[in-house]
This record gives C-alpha cells, sequence and structure tokens, in this order.
C-alpha cells in the first residue's frame, strides 16, 4: 500500500519560525512533526510513501532522505508553488499508482490508529466509496466543522464534525485535475458526498491541527508532561 504526506504548505501562519525551517520538520516531541506520520505509516504497512512539498522542500529530502532508515521507499512530489491539497495529490498520480491509497495533512498530530487507515485503503479497493475521511470533535479554532456523520457515511447535513486530514482516497477522486494545476479538495469532497460516495469514521482521541506557534509550544508541553 502506497499513502501520500501532504507538506507542501507555507505555513504562513507559523511565521517566523517556517522562514527558515519547513513546517514539517518542526520539532514535536524531540523530533520532526512529519516522522511521526512516516513511522507511524511503515508500522501500519505502508512500505512506500509519497511526500509532496514546496517551500523548503530540499530540506525535506535532505532530512528523510529515500526512506531507507526508516524501513520504506520515499519518492518526492516536487511543486513550484503549492497547488492545494487536491491539485497535490493530482500531481503526485503517477507516484501513487491507480490503487486506492491513504493521505495524511504534514501538519497534523494524532493517536490514530494508521492500521485502521490501511483498513480503510483496503475497502476502497471494492466498489462503492471513492473516498473514506477520519473526522474528529471540532477544536475551538474551528468550532463550525466541516462534515456530518450519519452511519457509516458523510453527509453535508446534520451535526458537524472536523475533517481531520486523514483519509483514503481512491485515484479517479482526482482524475479531472490537470498536473500542475491547482486545486482544493473541499469541492470535490462536497460533490461525492453529495453522491453518498464517500464514508467515514469518528475518532475521538487525541489530535491536534499545528496551525501556529502557540497551539506548537502547547503540544511540545503536553507531549513532556507524560
Amino acid at each position: 500500500m502506497k499513502a501520500i504526506i501532504l507538506a507542501a504548505g507555507r505555513g504562513e501562519r507559523m511565521r517566523p519560525l517556517t522562514d527558515t525551517i519547513p513546517k514539517p520538520l518542526l520539532a514535536v516531541g524531540g523530533k520532526p512533526l512529519i516522522v511521526w506520520h512516516i513511522e507511524k505509516l511503515a508500522a501500519a504497512g505502508f512500505l512506500q510513501v509519497v511526500i509532496n512539498h514546496a517551500h523548503l522542500g530540499a530540506l525535506i529530502e535532505d532530512a528523510l532522505g529515500a526512506g531507507a532508515r526508516f524501513g520504506i521507499a520515499i519518492a518526492y512530489s516536487r511543486e513550484d508553488a503549492a497547488l492545494g491539497t487536491a491539485g497535490g495529490i493530482a500531481n503526485a498520480l503517477p507516484l501513487l499508482g491507480g490503487a486506492p491509497f491513504a493521505a495524511v495533512n504534514a501538519d497534523v498530530f494524532s493517536d490514530y490508529d494508521y492500521a485502521q487507515l490501511a483498513h480503510a485503503v483496503e475497502r476502497l479497493a471494492r466498489p462503492g466509496p471513492v473516498a473514506h475521511l477520519v473526522l474528529v470533535d471540532n477544536p475551538d479554532h474551528h468550532p463550525a466543522g466541516d462534515f456530518a456523520l450519519h452511519g457509516a457515511m458523510v453527509a453535508r447535513a446534520g451535526a458537524r464534525l472536523t475533517f481531520s486530514g486523514i483519509a483514503a482516497y481512491r485515484s479517479e477522486l482526482f482524475a479531472g485535475i490537470a498536473r500542475g494545476a491547482t486545486a482544493q479538495l473541499a469541492p470535490l469532497l462536497r460533490e461525492q458526498i453529495a453522491a453518498q460516495r464517500v464514508s467515514g469514521e469518528h475518532y475521538r482521541g487525541r489530535w491536534r491541527d499545528i496551525g501556529n506557534p502557540e497551539r506548537l509550544a502547547e503540544l511540545n508541553r503536553e507531549l513532556a508532561a507524560h
């Protein structure tokens, strides 16, 4: 199985930290944020990981290399300027292949078990949904949420939860986006949700969106206390 870690964001809200360090390399609990994802993906059986990058991307490649020390193979999808979540995935499809794959935002931290994500990828290989989203309780900075959950299917109406940035997709979801084009994920998901083609789950454990220096410092304090 393959996964993509989405690491192309500039991290404007993280400045000045991200003026010299790409956001995925910021230290969380003593190691780069992106390494947490790589180690969890490797442990869950994802042996090939694609990382897309733009801002200071060479530093990410220098830090992680080809993945040998993690027991996986890492390939890089380079963007001159960030293409957006959907655009970045579409641009990386030649590296991801035609089978369903996992996708994780590099700038989140979670205790979510990526073995569950592997199971979601396997389910997408069968006829049915084109995407599976992990939803979480709404954080203070995003009280309105994104999508609702009706049983095992994601819906637009109802009590909303927040999309965690952890998901599984079928490549056909991105087939209409030209390589190199900028495109956002939300419109694609809304279209497929309306067609009842997106499954989901509610994860109630620890999840953090590392969106600014204050949240980064808070998470590091939390991890240091345990």
